[in-house]
């Protein structure tokens, strides 16, 4: 658990002293989320991947399409062919002003 930092100072130096969180101290059967969101995708509890599915609006027409979180190509509007993503080496870059919803499953 996280207790908050202690300061101690020498005469030249300034040391801050955290108490950090142990293993033995997680709940392993029931882990926080913020905790399983770090982990590797097949080191979680659960096994879940990483990627999802998205609803993009586009900027211009306002024209809805579905789109893989980690494209490879560069997706464009079905209607006015505006780009709404640009793939980089993970995750899809969406243009400026694109808003997206992650589609359920």
């Amino acid at each position: 658990r996280y207790l908050g930092s202690q300061t101690r100072t020498s005469s030249r130096y300034r040391f801050d002293r955290v108490t950090m969180v142990l293993a033995q101290d997680v709940d392993l059967m029931n882990p926080p989320k913020e905790l399983e969101d770090r982990k590797h995708k097949l080191k979680r509890l659960v096994q879940s991947p990483n990627s999802f599915f998205m609803d993009v609006k586009c900027q211009g027409c306002f024209n809805i399409t579905t789109v893989f979180s980690h494209s490879q190509t560069v997706v464009l509007c079905g209607s006015c062919s505006a780009v709404l993503c640009q793939p980089t080496g993970g995750k899809a870059r969406l243009t400026e002003g694109c808003s997206f919803r992650a589609k359920q499953i």
